[in-house]
This record gives structure tokens, sequence and C-alpha cells, in this order.
């Protein structure tokens, strides 16, 4: 396969140009459908040692039906849960639109042996996950180990069969923005349908310096392919406000196009929450406590 050139980023102006995301002005009636927008293309959330079926039950309960006194908000996209618990999960979302998506390739470390992680992916796909979020080989990458990583990433892709296959690059382990770059170059040309910045493990997540790295690379493969990639923002993205420049910034730089569930994620736990609070002021002009929506 062969390798993308690398491209030398100027860490100053995409700074520069990330601030002015936070800056827009939105109009109440841009921001109400900016909240629903948000809300639908949510991954809904659990990757803890405590995940249970029943908490897995749960989340998806608020994932075909955020609000139950608004019945009429739209559903999320996808509920995100370790292997162990794609079953459930397809049993509990039957009848809707919405995805099972599992985490692989021995997540969050990566760190598993290539027949282990193959099997890990085979093996969510198997219990009905349409959706497959897998993790690099970062200490590979940081190596210069760049045709294992792209034989890798082809692998997986391989052993998602239809499933959909998303790349985690783990950004703040990735530490420049020279490398985000490269690798979102590297993850699209093996076979990405999605490249995602974070498992939500490390810190730094998901910025919006490292997303609109990412945003860039996807638009300059689309000009050389003609192929659309996904893009996926996770870890850190809790509250409206931060969604909405995410949003702003998505729209700008690839167009209103990739505004849509199919081409945009969020990986979230604690997000649904924030935005049904916000929806809620919207309509009554007063902020409910939080406890008056679920935790999960």
């Amino acid at each position: 396969m062969n390798q993308p050139m690398p491209v030398i980023i100027d860490e100053v102006g995409v700074a520069e140009r990330a601030a002015r995301f936070k800056t827009r002005s939105i109009k109440n009636a841009s921001k109400i459908a900016a909240l629903k927008l948000t809300m639908s293309m949510i991954d809904l959330t659990t990757l803890e040692g405590s995940d249970s079926p029943g908490k897995v039950r749960q989340l998806c309960a608020k994932a075909r039906c955020p609000d139950p006194a608004h019945p009429e908000l739209p559903m999320v996209a996808a509920v995100c849960v370790y292997p162990t618990m794609v079953a459930v999960a397809r049993k509990a979302l039957a009848g809707t639109s919405i995805h099972v998506a599992s985490v692989a390739t021995s997540f969050p470390s990566g760190m598993s042996d290539l027949k282990t992680r193959i099997a890990d992916v085979r093996y969510a796909v198997a219990e009905g996950a349409d959706e497959i979020d897998m993790v690099i080989s970062r200490g590979k990458f940081l190596a210069g180990e760049y045709h294992a990583i792209s034989d890798e990433i082809a692998t997986f892709k391989e052993a998602c069969a239809t499933a959909h296959l998303k790349v985690i690059l783990e950004t703040g382990e990735l530490v420049t923005l020279d490398n985000v770059r490269f690798a979102s170059d590297l993850a699209m040309r093996a076979g990405a349908d999605f490249i995602k910045t974070s498992t939500g493990k490390v810190s730094p997540a998901a910025t919006l310096e490292f997303t609109l790295v990412m945003l860039l690379a996807i638009a300059d493969y689309y000009r050389e392919t003609g192929k659309k990639i996904g893009m996926k923002p996770a870890g850190g993205i809790r509250d409206s406000k931060t969604a909405i420049q995410y949003l702003v910034m998505l729209k700008e730089t690839l167009g209103p196009e990739w505004l849509t569930p199919d081409m945009f994620r969020f990986g979230a736990s604690s997000l649904a929450n924030d935005l049904l609070m916000q929806l809620r002021k919207q309509a009554t002009g007063a902020y409910q406590s939080p406890i008056y929506f679920s935790n999960d």
C-alpha cells in the first residue's frame, strides 16, 4: 500500500482558526436545530469495568427516547459498548435505526497480539455490531512502523465484513498535529470509514485543534479520491456549547454534506443530558435540575 506524504501543519494557524469557531454567534432557532442535530449524532457510550446487561439496557432505553417528556426529540445515532455487551444492546435496540457500535482490538491500549485483536473484531461483529471502533498501535506509529499500521487497519477492515470501521488515533498520545495528520491519512488510505480522535481514556482527548486537522485531512482525501470519510471526536465533549462549536467547524470545513449522523458522530456519555437541559431551557426559559435526567 502506498504511504501518504507527510504534511507539515502550521500549529499557530490551526490554533488561531480553531479559536475563531468559539466566537460564532448563533440565533435561537439555529441553536435549537443544532441541539437536536447534536443529539442525533451521539454515540451514547458506556465503557466501564462495572458495565452490566441491566446498565446497557437502561442506556439503550435512553438512546431510544432521550427525554420521555418530549418523545419528539431524535434518537441518538448509536450505542457503543464492549464486545461482550453487543448482543444485549442489539436486542434492546431491535426495531430502531440506532446502530450498535463496539470497541475492539484490545481497547483502549491496543497492545495485544494481532491474532487476538482480529478475534476481538470478529467476535463483536458476530454478536451483532454494526460499527467497530478500533485503536491503532500508537507505539508502532511513534516508532515509525507505518506499513505495519496500514496493514493492521486493512486486516481489521476485512474482519469487519459489512460493519463500518472507525479508526481511533488516540490523538493525545500522538502529541503533535503533524502526527495526527499523518495518522489520519494512513487510516483513510487503509480503509477507515471514520477516523476518531480518542478512546476517552487518555488526556487530552478531543480538542478543536486535533479535530480541525483531521477534518482538513478528510477534505484533502475527498478531493483526491471522491470518497467521503466520517469523523468522530470523542472524549471530553460534555456540554452543548462545545458541541455546537464542533458543528460550526464541521460545516465551515467540510460543508453541509457532513452535517449528518452518517458522517459525523460525538463519542459521549454525559453530553446527552446537557443537550436535554439546554432544550428544556429553550422551551421553558428556565433550566431544569440535572436530577430530572438519568445519569446514563
